[in-house]
């Protein structure tokens, strides 16, 4: 099944209101916690072999991945996510220990070394066979999820440990409180350099995140509508993956309201890649940028879609998007991604104990979301973000058993 023959939902379509929530699983024990990364090449000689991985099955030739290449060769080749990742693995790792849980974190990538096959093999040879995955995304899509669990299964296959292990997957976070409030702080500190520079008198944020085809867009999340039974909207709006984001940044912005009534902020988008006759979700965050109103006196950028400051927020908007506030003479603010954040870091351990069954918690943490859309579900329903195909996936509850 293609992307585009994904139902969709649209406007005034009668639909089931939110039932996320509801498709939760018990919590049960497990022996590891697996950090599952997108990965990124570490020299100039990776970067050609990583981005045939990244784009496989597309029958994309080297000259077009070149066009890419320059991204990560004006770096030296190498893209930050993999030590970021090695860092989060680490800070993952004292928390674990400061909770007492003894659940040792292995890390794999689906695009590069260490890739999670040979993670699997080697977590098997230490004896474990339940693990519980964290990816490093956070709103729903077929990237951020879907493919996440595909790949997941691919792993299990590739690893020849089919019936000797599994994982379960964590849900997505886009609402906890460990990712919402890293995010407020950098927006309140983006604001607050902002108007000690004298220009915060009419503050904008932009809350950037990756663009993708429309057609995915629609298919993201459950065929369902928000949780009063309202169709989700569809179209150039975004579907789930926009609409979580939207939640979010409203969020954001009503904690930060009392300090700074009057900043406006909008949903932007970056990194489009892909056949220029595909629609993808707009606005690019240059092009929002110069159709700023005049009256604005600075900005704040905030890659809202994005869990670390890899390559894409390096390119797009440290090097693009900063250029284009030069050119119309904007002062701009792009403040971080939670990256490691104390605050991010114990909401990722706090996903785990939601599944993790002890003597002291045997039906696992409560689930904490700050916004009406959660807490996300821990299995997916067989028609939730669907991609190019069919694949198997890790977490998945066929259509018929869910409400």
């Amino acid at each position: 099944m293609s992307e585009n023959s994904a139902p969709a939902l649209a406007a005034g379509e009668p639909c089931a209101p939110l039932a996320a929530s509801e498709r939760t699983v018990p919590a049960r024990q497990y022996d590891a916690i697996l950090l599952t990364g997108f990965g990124g090449p570490e020299g100039q000689d990776d970067v050609i072999p990583y981005l045939r991985n990244v784009t496989r099955g597309r029958g994309i030739p080297d000259e077009r991945l070149e066009e890419v290449a320059h991204h990560y060769r004006a770096f030296g080749g190498v893209s930050p996510i993999n030590q970021q990742n090695r860092d989060l693995s680490v800070a993952l790792e004292a928390e674990v220990a400061k909770r007492g849980l003894g659940l040792p974190v292995y890390w794999g990538n689906r695009n590069w070394d260490p890739y999670l096959a040979d993670v699997l093999k080697e977590a098997h040879a230490n004896g474990h066979t339940r693990l519980l995955a964290l990816v490093t995304a956070s709103f729903s899509s077929y990237s951020g999820c879907r493919q996440y669990r595909e790949d997941l299964a691919q792993a299990i296959a590739d690893a020849g440990l089919e019936g000797k292990i599994e994982i379960d997957k964590v849900r997505q976070y886009f609402d906890h409180p460990g990712f919402v409030n890293p995010n407020i702080d950098s927006v309140l500190g983006g604001l607050r350099e902002l108007a000690g520079s004298g220009k915060g008198e009419a503050p904008h944020v932009m809350f950037a995140t990756h663009s993708i085809p429309v057609s995915a867009s629609d298919a993201s999340g459950p065929r369902e509508g928000l949780p009063d039974g309202t169709p989700v909207a569809t179209g150039e709006a975004g579907g789930w993956y926009a609409e979580q984001q939207r939640a979010v940044a409203r969020l954001i912005m009503a904690a930060v309201a009392q300090e700074f009534p009057d900043a406006q902020w909008s949903l932007v988008y970056q990194s489009r890649s892909g056949s220029p006759q595909m629609p993808w979700l707009e606005p690019d965050v240059n092009d929002a940028i110069v159709a700023l109103d005049e009256s604005v006196t600075g900005l704040v950028i905030l890659p809202l879609g994005f869990v670390s400051d890899h390559m894409e927020v390096k390119w797009d908007l440290d090097t693009e998007a900063l250029e284009t506030c030069a050119e119309r003479d904007l002062a701009v603010v792009r403040v971080p991604t939670v990256g490691i954040d104390p605050k991010f870091v114990a909401g990722l351990i706090d996903l785990v104990e939601e599944r993790h069954a002890t003597d002291a918690a045997p039906e696992g943490a409560p689930r904490q979301s700050l916004s009406d859309l959660g807490p996300w579900q821990d299995v997916c329903p067989a028609d939730c973000c669907l991609g190019r195909d069919v694949r198997p996936v890790v977490a998945e509850a066929p259509a018929a058993t869910i409400a």
